[in-house]
């Protein structure tokens, strides 16, 4: 068999995964003992397999996830009133697809921005687009986009993920523009897209955080009342577990 000039086809046509496989499975000896049909299918599954590799790379590097957090090891032992009915309801991904939000409150350092990132993660595995944002930052980010012209696209941006993720909400109280900016996103995410926001503050602290009652009431009204909430307490695991020491 031609083994050169079948791998140089395979890569002129964009097929890399099935033409690894292809130099695999002649140099393993495996050739002869393979029919057509066993050989095709070998190859279809490592070209898939790759595809969805790189698929999953760019959602992770255009998510910008703040933490390297998977869903597997979410921590239910440590006491912080995690409710694992409901993480694995979460974990399964169809709130999502029903256009669901999702709150995470509770102290600094009980992980909720882990959890977002880990839910952020099982996303990203899933095929769906992903977003994480600081709240702080993403509001003087969209004040500059302001006097440069980028305000409109980055507005669509946040608008068009599957999940945006806003991470310490409730930091400081929004100024005139931010509010104008957050109502924005919301709308445009209301009813099509997901949305997750951690902060130390409960919820029902939030209309006061938002200042104008109009704003506050349309804000709160498009994020709270379809969401799912988690509320953690406890210590911090910060400060509960101790560095590692190298010796």
């Amino acid at each position: 068999m031609l083994t050169h000039p079948t791998l140089d086809q395979l890569h002129a046509l964009g097929l890399h995964g099935m033409a690894k496989a292809f130099a695999d499975i002649e140099a393993g000896g495996d050739a002869t003992s393979l029919g057509h049909a066993e050989w095709l299918a070998l190859l279809l599954e490592r070209e898939a397999s790759l595809r969805r590799d790189k698929r999953l790379s760019k959602r992770l590097q255009y998510a910008k996830l703040r933490q390297q957090a998977c869903v597997e090891d979410i921590d239910y032992r440590t006491p912080r009133g995690l409710d694992r009915s409901l993480l694995t309801m979460l974990v399964e991904g169809q709130w999502i697809d029903d256009h669901a939000n999702l709150l995470i409150c509770g102290p600094s350092g009980v992980g909720k921005s882990w959890i977002a990132s880990a839910l952020g993660n099982k996303a990203c595995r899933d095929n769906r687009s992903v977003l994480y944002q600081r709240v702080p930052r993403l509001f003087s980010d969209l004040a500059l986009a302001r006097g440069d012209g980028r305000h409109p696209r980055l507005l669509r941006a946040l608008g068009r993920v599957d999940l945006l993720i806003l991470d310490d909400w409730g930091l400081e109280p929004l100024d005139a523009a931010a509010r104008h900016d957050l109502l924005e996103i919301l709308e445009d995410r209301y009813g099509r897209r997901s949305t997750i926001v951690t902060s130390q503050l409960p919820v029902d602290q939030w209309h006061a955080l938002i200042g104008d009652p109009t704003y506050a009431d349309a804000v709160l009204d498009r994020l709270v009342h379809n969401a799912h909430r988690i509320d953690l307490n406890g210590e911090s695991m910060r400060r509960t577990r101790k560095p590692s020491r190298k010796a």
